[in-house]
């Protein structure tokens, strides 16, 4: 594992950055006058052209809002947002964010959400396009279904294939796992590391959960408490799919947490459980090969 003290710099001077913030700062006007509370401070971090990275820190450190920032969605107050050397002013199609919430369209079926951003294109080339990520996200034979009858997992398939569709040169994922249940998100996490794979889109991932970005990034951005800052900017050197009973993989989710400032091995009696936690950690790196291996097209979970 690599740490860096603040941003990470492309390891080839010559390729453009496909994400830059540059002393990224943001305050929203206090309760009383003249008063201004600080959410981020001083953001400094440069994203690879095709890189899976993940934001993570303490919940309420202002992880989506930095996200907002970067998508154009939100205005900084201090700083600017390259997006492939050009100021971000404001949302981009060549940009697409996917919400924590879902934003997948209750009155189209599911060919129908994936082709909304196809407009166009001639009704032939849509077609193609709808099949080809359909089929790519495992939701064959689901083309004339509505949303309302597929699980919380498959609505997360249609809104992934209906981004993909669009030909983003990057993709914004805010927790969009948050709300799946343990097993689902292991399946969903497999899944889009394999289409990343295929497509190599630039991803910026936002989540809570510190497995969830040991398994999926290339590299993982910690931020500190509000004001949030980057604390360090940690790569993830592992193959994929990633084993979570590797000692290395063990390291690298543990020095994330002790960045944050919680060692799991702090208080003696959480020593006591050590056996128990190592049986934990075999079953779910047993699951994640297990997953892997069965995270081909052809496989999506049943309605729930």
């Amino acid at each position: 594992m690599n740490e860096l003290s603040g941003p990470g710099r492309p390891a080839n001077p010559s390729v453009q950055a496909a994400v830059v913030a540059s002393d990224l700062g943001l305050t929203f006007p206090g309760k009383r006058a003249g008063e201004e509370v600080r959410v981020l401070k001083r953001i400094d971090i440069d994203v690879r052209p095709g890189e899976f990275v993940c934001l993570v820190g303490p919940s309420g450190c202002g992880k989506t809002t930095l996200l907002n920032l970067l998508a154009g969605f939100q205005k900084a107050s201090r700083g600017e947002v390259l997006v492939q050397g050009e100021p971000v002013h404001g949302p981009d199609r060549r940009r697409i964010y996917i919400f924590q919430e879902g934003g997948v369209f209750p009155w189209l079926t599911v060919g129908e959400n994936v082709a909304f951003g196809l407009r166009r294109k001639t009704e032939m080339e849509r077609q193609r396009i709808v099949q080809h990520y359909v089929d790519m996200v495992g939701l064959t034979g689901f083309e004339r279904v509505y949303p309302r009858q597929l699980s919380g997992g498959m609505r997360q398939r249609v809104e992934l294939a209906r981004a993909l569709a669009a030909d983003p040169a990057i993709l914004y994922m805010d927790e969009p796992f948050g709300a799946l249940d343990y097993f689902t998100r292991f399946k969903m996490r497999a899944d889009l590391v394999r289409i990343w794979q295929q497509e190599r889109k630039t991803i910026l991932f936002v989540t809570h959960d510190i497995d969830e970005a040991v398994q999926l990034a290339d590299r993982i951005v910690v931020l500190s408490p509000r004001p949030a800052s980057v604390q360090a900017m940690v790569a993830v050197d592992l193959p994929r799919p990633r084993d979570a009973n590797l000692p290395a993989y063990l390291h690298t989710r543990d020095r994330i947490l002790g960045i944050m400032g919680m060692d799991l091995w702090s208080d003696k009696a959480t020593r006591s459980d050590d056996a128990s936690t190592n049986e934990g950690h075999q079953r779910q790196g047993s699951l994640t090969h297990s997953l892997a291996e069965r995270s081909g097209p052809g496989h999506t979970e049943t309605q729930g």
